[in-house]
């Protein structure tokens, strides 16, 4: 169960959303800003200067698809207006939307020459790569956020986290490790959490466990406040079977008030009670049963009943398994709680569920007529009593502990003067 809503987890947090420019030039604007390399500055010839100039008038005016018709339409000649114009193109058709195919394209025959100014080049590799990722291409993703770095000789943060999400997409999940160690490194003081999340993603689906725990320790003191970490972490815990550890993690994310799901709960009492503190267990399901967060059904009242059995609350558990008897109508129920009943000297309410026992059930008669016969006896009705204990002696299961009753009995009543 832990495996399965662990892997849902990491994997849903750990796909982030490629962004892709919503301008054109806004790629290259931002290289602008980085140190470029130095390669010969060119301009468009003037007659497809004129025609890109009256497109990004339209473009301006809000006329997408009237300044894609003018880009379209230009016949470039030169080899630098030709990378220029579907440089140009590639980004509109980016800005419009559901054209990533056709801005792929251009944006191809765009770098492939590799004859633009620097800061456009570079934003075409980059552009290149963010709508490869978009269209499941990761190979070749992975190859222009490469190429893209080379060219800049820069490194970005959230380009290394998306060339771990490649590779994770890729199912190459050893490689996700070290761009996501360089998104940590960069992104320095201001901490994002999607590298960390690739990292035991990756670590996790490989089963190196004790590695994801390490990474998740660290993500829950950079990121306190995320509850999903706490829950994450207290179930690494149990998965390396690191119980006490599992439970103070847990115990602390819902002193915090991050365990707000039926699951969670239900992992924190199992907890408590495996490490031998059943009266937390009790308490614990008790108050998120009486709040609906629990389903009351069988299967938590059993639990409950048991949790307050072994924290000595005899009268609360007989009550609890009196209550799943009756949602059941199963006889083993009604003897669980006849019995504790009886454990708790109350003889008179035991007799009566014993009564329902036996109405309930062919098997084990033997040993409910014989702790009836222990009710009766410690309520002084002897003669109830030897009635029982002789029914139970009909049952071979029972007889030998019987027999020895029933002389205990016949003496006693002997010496009370009642007639058995």
């Amino acid at each position: 169960m832990f495996k399965k809503v662990l892997t849902s987890t990491l994997v849903v947090a750990s796909l982030i959303a490629v962004q892709v420019p919503t301008a054109p030039y806004a790629v290259a604007a931002e290289q602008k800003k980085q140190e470029k390399k130095k390669r010969k500055t060119q301009l468009v010839g003037p007659t497809v200067g004129k025609k890109v100039g009256k497109a990004f008038e339209l473009y301006s005016a809000d006329d997408l698809d009237g300044a894609l018709a003018i880009l379209l339409d230009i016949k470039a000649k030169k080899a630098y207006d030709k990378a220029y114009v579907s440089y140009f193109i590639a980004q509109m058709y980016a800005t419009k939307g559901k054209h990533e195919k056709e801005a792929i394209e251009y944006l191809k025959r765009a770098v492939e020459p590799d004859i633009l100014n620097t800061a456009d080049h570079a934003g075409g590799l980059k552009l290149l790569a963010d709508l490869q990722m978009q269209t499941k291409d990761y190979k070749n993703a992975l190859k222009n956020y490469k190429a893209w770095m080379d060219f800049t000789g820069k490194e970005d943060a959230a380009t290394y986290v998306k060339m771990s999400q490649a590779y994770y997409s890729l199912k190459q999940l050893d490689k996700m490790i070290k761009p996501a160690d360089k998104a940590i490194k960069l992104y320095g003081e201001n901490q994002n959490q999607n590298p960390y999340i690739l990292k035991i993603t990756s670590y996790y689906e490989r089963k190196m466990y004790k590695e994801a725990l390490k990474v998740l320790e660290t993500v829950v003191q950079i990121f306190p406040d995320k509850k999903q970490y706490w829950t994450q972490l207290g179930m690494f815990y149990m998965l390396t079977e690191d119980y006490p550890k599992a439970l103070a993690t847990l115990d602390l994310a819902y002193k915090q008030g991050f365990l707000n799901k039926e699951s969670e709960i239900k992992t924190l009492a199992n907890l408590y009670a495996s490490n031998e503190i059943p009266y937390k267990s009790a308490t614990l399901l008790e108050k998120h049963i009486a709040s609906g967060l629990i389903k009351r059904d069988d299967k938590s009242l059993a639990t409950l009943a048991n949790a307050w059995h072994a924290a000595q609350h005899i009268d609360k558990a007989a009550n609890y398994y009196l209550e799943l008897a009756k949602m059941t109508d199963k006889a083993k129920f009604y003897r669980k709680a006849a019995m504790l009943l009886k454990q708790d000297e109350q003889y008179a309410r035991a007799i009566k569920v014993f009564k329902k026992a036996l109405e309930k059930t062919t098997d084990n008669k033997g040993r409910i007529y014989m702790a009836m016969a222990e009710s009766y006896f410690y309520l002084e009705k002897y003669k109830q009593a030897y009635a029982a204990i002789k029914k139970a002696m009909a049952d071979p299961k029972s007889r030998k502990g019987a027999k020895g009753w029933e002389s205990f009995i016949k003496d006693t009543a002997k010496r009370k003067n009642v007639s058995v």
